[in-house]
């Protein structure tokens, strides 16, 4: 089981393809959600030669400080960690990209910067393709583990922890690093201890609508500021913004975005829950599971950030979950009962979104038809039943 978890077979696959038909491949994600470990298993798979650089070793750097010299002459596979450090390198890798014959391929990992994206998307437009690889999912470790993953999250090593105590001993040093010397890294020039602040008030706001007033009055700053927190926060991969989904129906829509803890693990820490019996009791267990279910259908069904929404009326109408690609308009809605039934709320999103389908994830045993075209789906059958999008 640990061997499979740790190899993560489907981005594996998915990687290896884009290196095919792309000549640089840039891997973004969160801080230890596993990109290097990805990077090597990948290189260990691959014929050829195999040249890494990790942009945090000092060592490295100095073999980078003439960056054309240094790279011109590699053949095979060229691995680029923490690029995000030296953003000068895409206007080379762009030079090494046009060659023909194409003599390498470059391997780019990144921990989400921002700048990250905006560089690599100027300069090497036509030429690079990105995968974002998030935490581990339900797919990978299997349903039996699937209140293990809840509970500790999707970070390989939170996961993998030998007890739930060492898991959440792992996840609070993380929160540490991560405000004390990750964000920083990212340019973000805010204190620590304002972002732990403002990180542990959104957990107490998981799965709610920003309201930017009422945070902004929280901390005493303008609503501009927590605005740009949030923002940071999101680049990081470490926070979703779902966006609203309104279109001309004739009825007000809510258009403020709804705010999650990408990470169950790490929501949990920040609400001070380390066992599963502190989650069950706590009163934000609805809202912890239902974004959970959220990130593991959106990556069952390999859905875009961009192609994921949620829906809510001013009159009290919404759903979970609308996932829009083509025609196709997916709606989920996500309970944590065990008698799932159909909600005049469904019955009028259905109506009023012209859905495909309508889905309603819950979090007891066994699926079945609600109604025409709604289905009851346990989520410990979400794997079996979900398939990627075409």
């Amino acid at each position: 089981m640990q061997k499979g978890l740790l190899e993560r077979d489907a981005h594996l696959k998915q990687v290896s393809g884009l290196l095919q038909r792309f000549p640089v491949v840039a891997i973004l994600g969160a801080r230890q959600v596993g990109k290097t470990t990805l990077a090597s298993q990948l290189a260990a798979r691959r014929k050829g030669p195999v040249t890494r650089f990790d942009l945090e070793d000092p060592a490295d750097l100095a073999r980078l400080a003439d960056p054309m010299l240094a790279l011109r002459e590699l053949r095979g596979l060229v691995v680029l960690d923490e690029v995000q450090r030296s953003p000068e390198l895409f206007a080379i890798l762009r030079v090494l990209a046009d060659r023909r014959p194409v003599r390498a391929r470059f391997l780019v990992l990144g921990s989400a910067s921002p700048a990250l994206l905006r560089q690599g998307s100027e300069s090497l437009a036509g030429r690079i393709a990105f995968h974002e690889l998030p935490g581990l999912s339900l797919q990978e470790v299997g349903t039996a583990s699937g209140g293990k993953l809840w509970l500790r999250g999707g970070f390989p090593r939170s996961f993998l922890s030998r007890s739930d105590s060492a898991s959440s001993e792992w996840r609070r040093e993380f929160i540490r690093t991560f405000l004390e010397r990750d964000l920083p890294a990212l340019g973000v020039n805010v204190s620590g201890d304002t972002m732990r602040r403002f990180w542990s008030m959104l957990a107490h706001h998981h799965a709610q609508l920003w309201n930017a007033s009422e945070l902004g009055r929280a901390f005493g700053v303008a609503d501009t500021t927590v605005r740009g927190y949030l923002d940071r926060l999101t680049d990081a991969l470490v926070i979703r913004q779902l966006r609203a989904f309104h279109e001309n129906l004739g009825k007000r829509q809510v258009k403020a975005p709804k705010v999650y803890l990408r990470d169950s693990g790490l929501l949990h820490t920040l609400l001070g829950l380390s066992t599963q019996y502190e989650l069950e009791g706590h009163p934000k267990v609805g809202a912890s599971f239902e974004g959970f279910v959220i990130d593991q259908l959106l990556h069952l069904l390999q859905a875009r950030s961009d192609e994921a929404y949620f829906w809510r009326t001013h009159t009290g109408a919404e759903l979970d979950l609308l996932v829009v690609r083509g025609k196709q308009r997916l709606g989920f809605e996500i309970k944590r009962t065990s008698a799932p039934s159909l909600t005049p709320s469904m019955r009028i999103a259905r109506q009023d979104l012209n859905l495909t389908s309508l889905t309603l994830v819950h979090a007891g045993r066994g699926s079945f038809p609600l109604s025409e075209n709604v289905m009851a789906l346990s989520w410990l059958e979400l794997v079996d039943q979900l398939k990627p999008l075409r």
